[in-house]
């Protein structure tokens, strides 16, 4: 509805994983280096942790199109609360396998089958669980045994949990499978200076000359959302759509007090 008014070519704070509308704070910086490096270094196990709204899926996206696909084979579960069986059978959809066995047995041995051929073809076998604070114990032990999928000097493959924090404390109480994750890293939100960069960063992106959002309606921006981008989006979306409606120039404060006063951030 906006758009043309404000100059943009598309929505820029549309709430989607757009690997293109891709910040790179430093925390998100540190974030990807450190999966790029358990993938490409054959680390064993990696764990990506950050609360609801932080980025985490787009950076997934990103760190997917970083490993070239004739090199890596890469598997993403986005629906892991399930049982054991189930975890392994969607494991190997993802990998594209010709059959899912209906045993666990065999599904295994059709993983290890998988991890074997892609070793020949000199490719990773990379396996990324989003939500992975939704996995039960059971299958979190299922995750700590293909890490046993190992030759003498090297993982067969790499398997990176991403989640909520409680995926901290999950991966904690289970020492054996923790002690196989190399990698850890939390993901913070923007600090303040970070946050006006982002706001500026995708109305560019979108195609706008000039930020449509004054220094002080910023400073609300980040008083309301502490820097968590999905709050950031959905407050400037709105704030965009009222700005709008009103003919105003520019997004002042009283605009984001508006915003947020209906409930946009509940």
């Amino acid at each position: 509805m906006y758009l043309e008014y404000w100059g943009f070519s598309e929505f820029p704070f549309e709430n989607v994983p757009d690997p293109t509308f891709f910040y790179l704070s430093k925390s998100h910086e540190e974030a990807l280096t450190r999966l790029l490096y358990a993938a490409k270094m054959r680390k064993g196990g990696a764990m990506l942790s950050g609360e609801v709204g932080c980025g985490k899926t787009t950076l997934t996206k990103v760190c997917i199109q970083e490993l070239p696909r004739e090199k890596f084979d890469i598997g993403l579960v986005v629906n892991p609360r399930l049982e054991p069986v189930e975890f392994l059978q969607e494991v190997l959809y993802q990998f594209q396998s010709a059959e899912v066995p209906e045993t666990k047995v065999k599904c295994l041995r059709m993983l290890r089958e998988k991890m074997i051929e892609n070793l020949k073809a000199r490719k990773e076998t990379v396996l990324m669980i989003d939500e992975a604070q939704l996995l039960t114990e059971t299958t979190l032990e299922e995750i700590r045994l293909l890490l046993n999928f190992q030759m003498n000097d090297r993982f067969l493959i790499t398997i990176i949990l991403l989640g909520q924090p409680e995926l901290q404390e999950r991966i904690r109480a289970i020492p054996q499978l923790g002690q196989r994750i190399a990698i850890k890293y939390h993901l913070d939100p923007f600090d303040y200076a970070d946050t006006s960069k982002y706001i500026a960063f995708r109305q560019k992106k979108a195609g706008r000359q000039g930020n449509a959002f004054s220094e002080e309606s910023v400073e609300k921006i980040y008083e309301n959302t502490q820097g968590v981008p999905r709050k950031i989006n959905n407050l400037c979306d709105l704030s965009l759509l009222i700005g709008f409606s009103r003919n105003d120039k520019v997004i002042g404060p009283e605009i984001i007090e508006s915003v947020v006063s209906d409930g946009a951030l509940l």
